[in-house]
């Protein structure tokens, strides 16, 4: 792997555009916690899916970037209007790894931001990937990102297996994240077509996003984390050769019979990496996000469309 010059920021503001979860009367805020305040009866909406806005600043520098795109345009640019967001100001766009749910609006936004604007993602994003499930004789194909589209809207197109940075090097893009628990073993009824074969997923695209916030600490940002959401935190420490972990954002992918069993042990650990902010989104779950609730209360949020988290 090639030496990182990852800098240090300021401060970082993650705008939650797209998640699962809306709370129009969740309304108390925080330094750290800011949520959205929008009159009814125009309301943010969720689906299951997931969109970050990172905004990064370092002195007189401010760098807007987009981490993955929903799963429908009515939802995204419904969100991202009422919020605010100005598609010409996104200087760049990382994408976690080739789901739908992450990638849905994504063509559709590249058509209508800044020409030329760059896209960086694994090669794998763009695979063919079906869901099949041990007993049930019916096989569910994915919706696969359309490389051709993709090209078509002129975007400078980064397939890139390491890790790298953008935003002038103030936002590390992880890369592939290395397995090193033994507890997070994947999705084996995720299948994906490599070499001209369906064999399980290995999701060698699954990626995720860090800031080094100055005397705070890391910010880790994952997609859905078929990594599993520690061996992303461990890989993104280990990348950005630091240990202190100010807040672990995202979807910690612990929902439904194969996880559940994991997300004592997956709590166990991210109280040793110790994390100041906590806030599972997206794929993590019911069960999971009400844990961590229990288990880390000082560090947990609850998070909702729209929320803005604040680190400096």
């Amino acid at each position: 792997m090639s030496e990182l010059n990852l800098r240090e920021a300021d401060k970082l503001e993650v705008t939650v555009l797209v998640d699962n979860y809306t709370d129009a009367i969740l309304l108390q805020s925080t330094d750290v916690v800011k949520r959205p305040l929008i009159p009814p009866p125009t309301l943010l909406l969720a689906e299951h899916g997931l969109s970050c806005l990172l905004k990064v600043y370092a002195g007189t520098e401010e760098h807007l970037v987009l981490f993955d795109a929903a799963v429908s345009t009515t939802c995204f640019f419904h969100n991202a209007g009422l919020l605010q967001v100005d598609s010409s100001k996104v200087e760049s766009v990382a994408l976690s790894h080739g789901h739908f749910d992450h990638f849905g609006a994504l063509v559709e936004f590249l058509n209508r931001a800044t020409k030329g604007i760059p896209l960086t993602l694994h090669p794998d994003a763009f695979l063919q990937r079906r869901l099949n499930i041990p007993g049930i004789a019916r096989v569910v194909d994915f919706p696969a990102l359309d490389e051709t589209a993709v090209k078509k809207t002129g975007t400078a197109l980064h397939k890139v297996k390491e890790a790298s940075t953008v935003a002038s090097d103030l936002i590390l893009v992880l890369g592939e994240v290395e397995r090193v628990t033994d507890f997070e073993k994947g999705f084996p009824w995720v299948e994906a077509k490599i070499d001209d074969e369906w064999v399980v997923d290995p999701f060698r695209d699954d990626q995720g996003l860090a800031v080094r916030v100055k005397d705070r600490g890391l910010v880790v940002i994952g997609g859905c984390s078929h990594a599993g959401i520690i061996n992303t935190v461990k890989h993104a420490q280990k990348v950005a050769q630091a240990d202190k972990v100010h807040a672990v954002l995202g979807g910690f992918h612990l929902t439904g019979p194969i996880f559940e069993p994991i997300i004592g042990p997956t709590i166990e650990e991210m109280k040793k990496i110790g994390p100041d902010f906590v806030a599972p989104m997206h794929c993590t779950g019911w069960k999971a996000i009400t844990q961590f609730a229990e288990e880390m209360p000082e560090q947990f949020i609850l998070n909702t469309v729209g929320t803005t988290y604040v680190f400096q």
